[in-house]
This record gives C-alpha cells, structure tokens and sequence, in this order.
C-alpha cells in the first residue's frame, strides 16, 4: 500500500489542491479568477492562443497561464502517461501483452462504448438543441483516473484479489485509448499534417544517433562503453531537444501539443522486462526512461497543482444537463459497459476471466473506473470551447462539474462491492 499511496501523493494530492483553490476563487471572485487565468504572460510569442483576421490567418499568438499548463507543461504529465503504456506493450512482461489482456482489453473497449452511449443517448432525449451543445463532449467520460481508480480498488477488493490486476490493466488500456482520443478527435486547430515529419523526424534522428548507434557500436563490448558514454555525459538532454522539437511540429501540425512528446518516449533506451507502475521493483530501476520519470515526479506534482487550479474553477452556478450527462455517463455507462463486454469476453469469446474472479467482479470494477478525474477535466478543457452556451449554462464549466462529480463512483464502488459479497484478499 505504501507504494500505492507514494504515488497519490506524487501525482494526485497537490492537483485536488489545486482544484480545490480553483473552485473557491472561481465562486467567491470569478472575475479576478478567469483574469489570472487568462493572463497575457507573453504578447506576439510563437507559441501560444493564436488571434486570427477576417480571412482566418493567425496574425499573432499569445502565451496565457492557461495556454503554459494545459499546452505545455501538461505534456510531461502524458509522457508519464505514455512511458506507462508504451512498458506495457512492449516489454517483456508487460501487462498488455498475451492472452491474459485479452478479456481486460475487451473490458475497456466496453469502458469506452458504454459511456459513450449513456452520454449521446441521454443528450438525444433531451433534445436536439442541448445534443448539439454537448455532442462534442462524447470523450469526457471514456477517461479513467488511474491513480485513484488502483486505489479505491485495493480498498474494495483487498491487495492479493485477482480483479487488481484485471483493473490495472483495464486502466493503462484506457489511458493509450484516451491518448488516441486526444489526438484524432480533439485537434487543436486546422491540420497541417505535414508538420508531423518535423516530429518523427526528431524522434527518428535522436533513436538513432542516441540509442540504436551507441548499442550498435557496443555490440561484442560487455562494459558498453559507447552506450555508457552517452548516458553519463549527455543523459536526457538529446531527448528533451527533440521534445521541444516534436511540441512545436505538433503544436503547427494541429494535434493537440500536449501530446507532443509521446513520439520521443519510446525512442529512450528503457529496461529489458516491466515490473508496473506501482510495483516496489519499478522505482529502483535505472534504465533512462526511468530515470527521466522519477525526475519529472516531482515537476510533474507542481503542474498538476496547477493544473487542478486553472481548469477546475467551475461556479456552482454551472451546473446543468452537461454535467448530470457526464456524471451519467460514467457512474451508469461504464459499470454496465465493462460488465457486458467483460462477460462477453470471458463467455461467448471464451477468454476467460482471472482465477478467483467472479462475473459480478465486473461491475464493481466497472464503478472502480467511473472515477474519470484528471483525464476527464483534461478532455472536457479541449472538447468545448469557454463561450459555449446551453441556455445560460457555459458548457465547458458545466462538464468540467460532472469530471469533478466522478469521485462519486468511489462511494458507488463500496456500495456494489458489499452488494456483491466481495471478500477482500491481503494476501
């Protein structure tokens, strides 16, 4: 457990701080709030919120807080993200490789369709006018909190229940299906693909002249002496370059540039087999993909406290159909979306369920993952744009309510798990 909460603490109490600060300020002083906000940092900057002529160009770009965090720094926040996924795929061991993701696997496409039914279906009842509203928004509740979620599972299911693992996998499933989202569905401007090679051009030059060309040269030289060389005198310098590079190629290309760096994260050299990422083992690596994570652990805290700050002031007033939509969504959608497709997995596919694991065990995981949280308040950020109205709700705000109301899936999770006779494993 200690390992478990070592991580909440790294990744997650400073954003609830910073999102609880947010929602204070917005309800006691709005206007000093959106000012901070949306403050000029750097006026006429290459990067930043672009302001566009009569014709459409961009004739200047803007650098607001706003634009710093959710554009920029957060894009050290999906590396982590993606250092996570690319482990689990690829390494030996890896929690999504072989036949025992398959039903987890399954599980997450039905943590996806599930919610996005409830959402569009719901929003279709109530009209033609608030679908239109709020259809963009049909990601928001596809998202799973995975710190949180793990969390709140080992306190329903115990550490040694076979349904923690299934959980964790259904998790890092769900974040590389939310790092597609946001980039195929949520452009951040018009696409301009070409700026793509400027991306995988760094990616393709610094693997190669910084990863595969040291080893090439250590081939037959047990001590490595190339590979050694760069790691010790130049550690992440290339790659944080090439980062910057690929940020920028996103950022032009239209993709949102919070994305940016997941081109470079599989080009670093990184262990030989995955332990998890909240395995004991995973913390005493030194490979230098871990070795640029714990580094960012701490960065990444403080730009997830602002984070939580700059995107979670929502007045109570805000509060509407977008957010009982999203709120909807993912406390009813995904436990019954996982629970079908998990059972469709493990029966009519014939792939099985983990030993000791229980059909029932589905739903409650199912509630375990409503908690959409982080990636949810990220994707509601982008979905909507802030002068969008439903009536006199602002849309973005009211969805950004329904992210934060997702800690209710919590509550719902000890209640289905005591419905369901679960019977906590310490082992």
């Amino acid at each position: 457990m200690y390992r478990v909460w070592n991580f909440i603490t790294t990744y997650s109490l400073l954003l609830i701080a910073g999102t609880l600060i947010a929602l204070l300020w917005a309800n006691i002083d709005a206007t000093s709030y959106h000012h901070f906000v949306d403050f000029p940092l750097i006026d006429h900057f290459p990067i930043g919120h672009a302001h566009y002529d009569e014709s459409g160009a961009v004739t200047y770009r803007t650098l607001t807080v706003h634009y710093l965090i959710n554009d920029g720094l957060m894009a050290f926040f999906f590396a982590i993200a993606a250092k996570e996924v690319w482990e689990a795929i690829i390494l030996k061991d890896g929690s999504l490789r072989g036949k025992k993701a398959a039903t987890p696997l399954v599980g997450t496409l039905g943590g996806m369709i599930g919610p996005i039914a409830v959402y569009l279906g719901v929003a279709a009842i109530f009209g033609s006018t608030t679908f239109d509203a709020v259809s963009r928004g049909w990601a928001i509740p596809t998202a799973t909190d995975i710190a949180f979620s793990y969390l709140v599972g080992r306190m329903v299911f115990g550490v040694g229940h076979p349904a923690i693992r299934f959980l964790l996998l259904l998790a890092i499933a769900d974040d590389a299906a939310g790092l597609i989202i946001l980039a195929v569905f949520y452009p951040s401007g018009d696409l301009q693909p070409l700026w793509l090679l400027l991306s995988f051009g760094a990616a393709l030059g610094v693997f190669a002249l910084f990863n595969a060309l040291p080893r090439r040269l250590d081939r037959h030289k047990p001590e490595r002496p190339n590979s050694t060389w760069v790691r010790e005198k130049l550690s992440f310098w290339p790659y944080l370059l090439a980062g910057c590079a690929s940020w920028y190629g996103f950022q032009q290309a239209g993709i949102h540039p919070a994305l940016g760096l997941l081109p470079i994260v599989p080009t670093v050299p990184h262990a030989d087999r995955a332990f998890g990422i909240f395995s004991h083992a995973e913390s005493m690596l030194t490979d230098l993909l871990n070795d640029i994570e714990h580094k960012l652990s701490h960065p990444v805290e403080v730009i997830l406290f602002f984070f939580g700050l700059v995107n979670a002031g929502v007045e109570f007033n805000s509060i509407g159909s977008p957010t009982w939509l999203v709120v909807g969504a993912l406390l009813v959608g995904k436990p019954v979306g996982i629970l079908f497709f998990g059972w469709l997995a493990a029966g009519p596919m014939k792939l099985g369920l983990p030993e000791g694991m229980r059909t029932v065990d589905l739903l409650v995981i199912g509630c375990v993952a409503s908690i959409g949280f982080t990636v949810s308040l990220f994707i509601a950020s982008v979905a909507f744009d802030s002068s969008a109205m439903l009536g006199d709700i602002p849309v973005q705000d009211a969805a950004k309510m329904g992210a934060l109301f997702s800690f209710a899936g919590a509550i719902l999770a000890f209640i289905a798990g005591k419905l369901a006779r679960v019977e906590k494993q310490h082992g």
